[in-house]
């Protein structure tokens, strides 16, 4: 079974629109695509440090391959125009970094005991849709969700009843999950993006008080501000860049504009790769969670502060 960024391939090949020398390119992009997933289930090291500078390695090598070979690289524009439509660039570390963070936590911790994905509905609010008239079975419990880029969460099962027995025929019951490190993944920041994702971290710590809310981006395309008036934990910019100017990009949207930039396109994805020093600063923001532990009344006293 593939993941979010295989199927994207895959809707992509079954497109009509695909233009048929761009066919060739993706059924080559699903053979790199299977050996990359592969890849990253299989690196190994006894060093953490290691194992996370090999597995940033993979991802740079493969999203090079389809931001330049499969994408940039057509002499067709629809691959690069429809970028948005498509998602065959950003999906690529939406599916890299639930495995990622496994990989992670199995090698500190030996294994890992909680659900990691991405596009999990993860439970947001509560509400009861009945009435006077209407009791409805359990007060007609029912629940929001809201899908997230990635999520660590644990599975949760609610029950409501007017018997305080909990009788089978008189209970509703929901299954949902509890999100508690959520993350938003963008390829570029700008301010609007900044603003909704404020939003969303908000409503997310509203409907669990310990979860974290993390925004990881690509590259900045604004002027940084300030998360700690927001809910926002941190904002990691992943290749430690600023986006390429609009009035450079808006000539990539041609195969002749394409072949000129090309060179400059190609120094700077070699300049800005992803980094893997982001990458272990957010491991050890989840590694902090795993491991916060009830404080102590006598070594709170010791060292003075909590």
């Amino acid at each position: 079974m593939r993941g979010t960024h295989g199927e994207k391939i895959v809707s992509a090949l079954e497109s009509d629109k695909l233009p048929k020398q761009d066919k060739s390119r993706l059924q080559k992009a699903i053979i790199k695509y299977d050996e990359w997933v592969n890849s990253l289930n299989t690196i190994k090291s006894d060093n953490l440090d290691i194992l996370i500078n090999k597995l940033v390695k993979a991802l740079n090598d493969y999203k090079y391959y389809i931001d330049v070979d499969v994408i940039f690289d057509s002499k067709q524009d629809f691959l690069y125009r429809q970028k948005g439509q498509l998602k065959l660039d950003n999906t690529v570390i939406e599916e890299f970094l639930p495995i990622f963070v496994k990989r992670c936590i199995e090698k500190k911790f030996g294994n890992c005991n909680i659900d990691i994905g991405s596009q999990t509905a993860t439970f947001s609010s509560v509400y009861f849709a009945s009435s006077l008239s209407n009791p409805g079975l359990g007060g007609e419990l029912n629940i929001k969700t809201k899908d997230q880029d990635f999520s660590m969460s644990r599975k949760l099962y609610i029950k409501s009843s007017y018997s305080p027995d909990f009788k089978k025929e008189e209970t509703s019951t929901i299954t949902t999950h509890l999100g508690y490190v959520l993350a938003e993944l963008k390829t570029n920041l700008d301010k609007t993006m900044f603003q909704e994702a404020s939003a969303t971290a908000h409503d997310i710590k509203q409907a669990v008080t310990g979860a974290k809310y993390y925004l990881l981006c690509d590259y900045l395309d604004m002027t940084p501000i300030s998360t700690a008036t927001t809910d926002i934990d941190e904002i990691l910019i992943t290749r430690k860049a600023r986006r390429i100017s609009s009035n450079i990009r808006k000539d990539y949207a041609t195969y002749n504009g394409r072949k000129l930039h090309r060179e400059n396109y190609i120094n700077y994805l070699k300049q800005y790769p992803y980094s893997p020093d982001i990458f272990k600063r957010f491991i050890n923001h989840i590694f902090s969670q795993i491991q916060n532990e009830d404080l102590i009344e006598e070594s709170v006293l010791n060292l003075g502060y909590f």
